[in-house]
């Protein structure tokens, strides 16, 4: 169905059986909308676009600068065209004003016989009324088309060719991992002028083309957008809302997709936990990947767990994981995952330059946290651990045991903010030691008479001697941070050399000191909290 009504077709109509196309004949193709009657001055302000001007031109005759306006106004409101009726007030059209027209193409029909012009009107509405309805009953034929195809299709490449067929469009499918579709297929030097038009849609020299565009969304995040370009007719309200139909015929085709490739992906899990369990071969990861991800290509890969509390409202992991993978894509990974429990354990593999993969990651993860989706309503925060990156593909347990260590770390400092083994640094020596010596014995071999005195005296030298040692022994800089006058620092620090010696900031003692007031953060954070000599 011809959806939309051009000045050229109007012509046709017994109404215009004796015109003449004075000017603006490469105009012809302008879409037409509406039909006025204008005998009026001032009309730049009553027309709204792709109006069809009928006028006797009794406002203007025999003032050609008048005319010239009236020209000038239609032209800027980007109406369809001027029929004006010959005969009755005007006898021929000034040579300045064909000029204009010709220049613009915009057509001015010269109508040579008296034609009432409430019969044009009632004529032309009535053909576009009868148009609308049949547009809406298209576009319902168009969604049944469509409805039907999703049940038996196995490539999108047939969702496209309703679309195609209905609007006889260039269709260009541009998807967020800067893959094309071109529908139907065209030569590189078209799809080069093509991507350059859409690209620079303003460009004077490329606006030939029309052009028209809606996002595919899934999930919430946009993962693709179609685009239809014509260079022969100007793309139309009926051609948008096509184009809307298909784009969510596309997005339950790929969410569809994207299902049964996740299911699919179940049958990963027997290797995966091979691989982890470091049970692979380098050779045979390869050759594994080449079967279940053939477009990869790997430059290293890092494992990365993601936990929810039990207590917490749980999410679909396949939702999860289907959301997550669209983020990571996007940022250059790939993943391989199993679910444990409340936890989705993912090898991910990267694809792009080893450098920046931690940023990279790090603001998947935020994009991932910071979603109004399903993920970011959980009643809780969830537990997320990056381990080691690893180069070589076959130490992937490397990365899963620092991914743990990771996890494990990060739930008992509830302050900590990092999801990445490499930024626990100090935290990850003492977890080891608390797991295999009597930390808080050591501990307070060195900080227990500072502990005491705060407990006793409600005091503040831990957290001074905290600051000290972080600024390196500053007097002025560690005033600053603690908001406190010089002479109350050196009190403090005069109470502390009593309670740890004078020496407290010889190099030695000194280091041993900021581990332990390091190591007193994690057991307090831990709620392994100090309490008394030598009691948690």
């Amino acid at each position: 169905m011809k959806s939309y009504l051009t000045v050229e077709d109007i012509l046709q109509r017994r109404h215009f059986e004796r015109i003449e196309i004075a000017a603006g004949k490469e105009g012809l193709k302008r879409l037409v909308k509406w039909v006025h009657i204008v005998e009026v001055t001032k009309i730049g302000n009553l027309l709204r676009g792709n109006e069809l001007i009928l006028s006797t031109a009794v406002a203007w005759r025999e003032r050609k600068e008048l005319f010239i306006s009236i020209l000038q106004q239609l032209i800027k409101s980007n109406a369809a065209g001027l029929c004006i009726e010959i005969g009755t007030y005007t006898k021929a059209i000034p040579h300045e004003i064909i000029a204009m027209a010709n220049k613009a193409e915009f057509p001015i029909i010269l109508i040579m016989k008296e034609v009432p012009f409430v019969e044009i009107t009632q004529d032309i509405h009535t053909l576009l009324i009868n148009r609308q309805y049949d547009m809406l009953a298209s576009l319902e034929e168009h969604s049944k088309i469509l409805n039907k195809k999703l049940l038996s299709i196995n490539h999108y490449d047939e969702i496209l060719r309703v679309i195609y067929d209905d609007l006889q469009a260039q269709i260009v499918l541009l998807f967020k991992n800067y893959e094309t579709r071109f529908f139907p297929d065209i030569g590189d030097l078209k799809k080069s002028i093509l991507m350059k038009a859409i690209e620079t849609e303003r460009c004077e020299e490329l606006s030939k083309y029309s052009i028209l565009s809606t996002p595919i969304e899934l999930l919430g995040e946009s993962y693709a957008e179609i685009l239809i370009v014509s260079e022969s007719r100007a793309l139309t309200e009926y051609d948008q809302l096509i184009l809307d139909r298909t784009a969510n015929a596309l997005a339950q085709f790929f969410v569809r997709e994207l299902f049964v490739e996740e299911k699919r992906r179940v049958e990963e899990t027997e290797w995966v936990n091979a691989w982890l369990d470091g049970r692979e071969t380098k050779a045979s990861i390869l050759e594994n990947l080449s079967y279940y991800m053939p477009r990869v290509s790997p430059q290293g890969a890092v494992v990365c767990i993601y936990q929810q509390e039990e207590r917490s409202q749980n999410i679909n992991l396949t939702y999860f994981k289907l959301y997550f993978r669209s983020i990571l894509e996007q940022k250059g990974f790939s993943f391989l995952a199993i679910e444990k429990y409340h936890s989705v354990i993912l090898i991910i593999i990267n694809e792009r330059r080893e450098s920046d993969w931690k940023k990279r990651m790090t603001e998947a993860i935020q994009r991932l946290l910071e979603s109004d989706l399903e993920i970011g309503k959980l009643n809780s925060k969830p537990q997320i651990g990056v381990g080691k990156y690893v180069s070589q593909l076959e130490r992937i347990s490397e990365s899963l045991e620092t991914a743990v260590e990771t996890v494990r770390i990060n739930k008992q400092l509830a302050t900590s903010n990092s999801y990445f083994y490499d930024d626990l640094h100090i935290f990850r020596v003492i977890s080891i030691l608390n797991r295999q010596l009597d930390l808080q014995e050591i501990v307070m071999e060195y900080l227990e008479p500072v502990v005491t005195y705060d407990q006793e005296h409600n005091g503040k030298l831990l957290d001074t001697l905290k600051t000290y040692l972080a600024c390196s022994g500053s007097k002025k800089e560690t005033a600053k941070i603690l908001f406190i006058v010089r002479q109350t620092l050196y009190h403090r620090l005069e109470k502390l050399e009593q309670l740890l010696g004078p020496d407290f900031m010889e190099h030695e003692k000194r280091l041993a000191l900021e581990f332990m007031v390091k190591a007193h953060e994690y057991l307090v954070a831990s709620k392994q909290e100090i309490i008394g000599v030598g009691k948690i």
